[in-house]
């Protein structure tokens, strides 16, 4: 215990420059523990608490023990308190040092005329003044710039006021493009840039026009929705530069924090205004329009729903005032035009969707196709591929065998591609041999692009029973849906088989039911749902499908497969069924007749309260197929299914309203 007494004694003593040495000596050469304990407590400077406790012991080892564990506390206090002493004296030392380095970098600055210290605050208190902002807006900024000069250097505060002033003054105060609003100018624009789209076109002109007669009118949120393709972006572009605006794209697409719209406080490290603020200040204008891409793909997370945060900034009665959380300072998005993009309204929340105005984009026709590939892609991809317009012929049949073999979309983005491949392949033959002129035609396209990647959706070449051609509809497209119904011996037994969702299910449930109410009227056996397996396939069983519109597909196959009455290999259908027998009304008939058409399709059933929807289907569809207005299934029958001349078709007397097709179709819908 002796020795360790010294030892700690010995580093207390160092710690302590001003100890005498006499003290030391003593120390060292005592071996009475009592004696040592004594002379240690009464000749150190220890807290009077501690002397105390030493002089209460009475047991000498006892009381050098307590003097080794007071010694050991004030080493490590003595110590800590030296560290923080040498760090405060270099911290200080490393401020003076800068601070006269400074004063010598002013003073030669002024004997060199190079200006003085007060340039960067001047400057930023003129593009202040400059700016034209309210008085409020002004006078928190001038205040954030006398913060600043107050600042040192090199501080943290001051690097934060310096990146949070050059964002604020970079922003594009008081600078707006002048408007044009001249309707014949946007024609011309959109209809050199895009092929057909003429409802959308229309829509955008009546727009302008409001602008003409109104340039107060508060500005209309347009979204477009449509499959991806189809142009959405590059008609906001055509509509941006029809109305000499400048243009800014941001796009949405995972967008999942909040911060992402509002900006985050600038108080955070690498904090940032939102991707609204940084959008104007790209764009270089106050009244831009701003093209918010894949808006039906927001996320949302614990960090707050960026779609919520849209709210504030798409509201006409508000978004005159908008608080970015960055910039603090009011900013008027009341002259700005904002043009949304989705591919679907499903995701979109409905808040958000009630303030904007869908404008659908539907998918191109083969015909659409064609003329855009001969005015636009095929011209663009020679250009981009160094070929002359006159060195390269693709004949309408090479087109055509391009759109239908190569591509499966509703857009034209693939279509590009293929185009672009045939032109390299052409580019190759220019460089290594002596061809002059290269011609494709549907006879050697196969050469370029090689072996097709799809196969056209045909029809059966006759007459089948228990086979009939539904329709649905997906993204890429409409196409025929063939229903197969097999009847065998058994006990009544129902099997659904093809991948169906359960709307589909109970689709094929109801068209049962609808035909055991009148097996006698159908001449069907009224005990063959128990005496009867019954088999309903969907090919393509990989696919999922869902939907109610194959009702009366489903019902027609049923009654052709009981009947043992073949069914037109000609004819299409679709159409949701009821109990009674009623045809109600469905969606994407526009895609579904293309599909039809594509197949060899000539005749098309249809419910009779989406007769209205004939007008948007493209005339030249529209021309090469027959549509047949259904009420009933009776009348279904009476064309789809091929009767003897001896038999003639039942009729269903009573009709009994319903409801119209309801339900979310996932990938395939009928």
């Amino acid at each position: 215990m002796l020795r360790q007494t010294y030892a700690l004694f010995g580093e207390y003593s160092e710690l302590l420059p001003k100890q005498p040495e006499s003290i030391f000596t003593t120390v060292m050469d005592a071996t009475d523990p009592g004696f040592l304990a004594d002379f240690i407590a009464q000749n150190s400077n220890l807290r009077y608490q501690d002397k105390q406790s030493v002089l209460e012991e009475l047991r000498p080892l006892m009381r050098l023990r307590r003097v080794n564990e007071i010694l050991k506390r004030e080493i490590s206090v003595i110590a800590m308190e030296q560290d923080i002493e040498s760090k405060v004296r270099e911290r200080v030392g490393q401020i003076q040092k800068d601070m006269i380095l400074r004063e010598q970098v002013k003073v030669l600055q002024n004997e060199l005329g190079e200006g003085d210290s007060d340039a960067e605050f001047d400057e930023y208190r003129t593009r202040i003044c400059a700016c034209r902002l309210p008085e409020e807006t002004e006078k928190k900024l001038l205040k954030d710039v006398d913060r600043l000069s107050r600042q040192p250097f090199g501080s943290a505060e001051a690097s934060v006021l310096r990146n949070y002033l050059d964002t604020v003054l970079d922003m594009p105060w008081g600078v707006e493009t002048k408007e044009r609003v001249s309707v014949e100018t946007a024609r011309r624009r959109l209809d050199r840039d895009h092929y057909g789209l003429e409802k959308v076109k229309e829509r955008i002109l009546e727009f302008i026009a409001v602008r003409r007669l109104n340039p107060d009118a508060r500005g209309q949120i347009i979204c477009l929705v449509g499959p991806p393709g189809v142009g959405k972006t590059s008609i906001a572009l055509s509509i941006a530069k029809a109305m000499n605006r400048k243009v800014a794209r941001l796009s949405l697409g995972g967008v999942r924090d909040e911060a992402d719209i509002r900006g985050h406080r600038k108080t955070y490290i690498g904090a940032m205004p939102g991707r609204i603020i940084e959008a104007i200040s790209r764009s270089g204008s106050m009244n831009p329009l701003l093209v918010l891409d894949e808006v039906d793909k927001l996320a949302s997370d614990q960090r707050g729903d960026p779609a919520s945060a849209l709210l504030e900034v798409l509201d006409s009665e508000q978004n005159s005032a908008f608080r970015d959380h960055y910039l603090e300072i009011p900013v008027d998005l009341s002259r700005v035009m904002f043009l949304m993009t989705a591919n679907t309204t499903e995701t979109i929340p409905r808040p958000l969707l009630d303030r904007m105005e869908v404008i659908e984009l539907p998918s191109y026709t083969d015909e659409e196709k064609l003329h855009i590939a001969v005015d636009y892609l095929l011209p663009k991809q020679k250009k981009a591929n160094g070929i002359a317009p006159a060195a390269l012929r693709v004949d309408e049949g090479a087109l055509r065998t391009v759109i239908a073999r190569y591509t499966r979309e509703s857009g034209v983005r693939s279509l590009e591609r293929e185009l672009g491949r045939l032109c390299r392949k052409a580019a190759m033959a220019f460089a290594t041999t002596d061809v002059k002129r290269i011609s494709i035609t549907a006879e050697n396209v196969e050469s370029y692009l090689g072996t097709p990647r799809y196969t056209r959706d045909e029809a059966a070449k006759t007459d089948l029973v228990g086979v009939v051609n539904g329709l649905a509809w997906t993204q890429v497209g409409g196409e025929i849906l063939p229903v197969e119904v097999g009847v065998m011996d058994g006990s009544g037994k129902l099997e659904l088989t093809g991948n169906l969702g359960e709307v589909m299910q109970e689709s094929c449930k109801a068209a049962m039911s609808c035909l055991r109410q009148r097996a006698a009227e159908l001449g069907i056996p009224t005990d063959f749902y128990k005496t009867k397996d019954i088999h309903i396939h969907f090919p393509e069983g990989a696919v999922p499908k869902d939907g109610p519109s194959a009702g009366i597909a489903i019902t027609t196959a049923l009654l052709s497969a009981l009947t043992d009455r073949p069914v037109r290999h000609d004819v299409a259908m679709t159409g949701e069924v009821t109990l009674r027998g009623r045809v109600m009304p469905i969606g994407g008939l526009r895609e579904k007749t293309m599909g039809a058409l594509r197949a060899g399709i000539r005749t098309v059933i249809l419910p009779k309260e989406n007769e209205k929807d004939l007008d948007e289907i493209d005339p030249n569809v529209r021309a090469k197929l027959r549509f047949v207005p259904v009420e009933t299934v009776d009348a279904v029958f009476a064309e789809a299914l091929v009767y003897p001349e001896a038999a003639p078709a039942a009729r269903l007397d009573t009709v009994l309203p319903g409801a119209a097709e309801g339900g979310k179709l996932p990938a395939l819908r009928v």
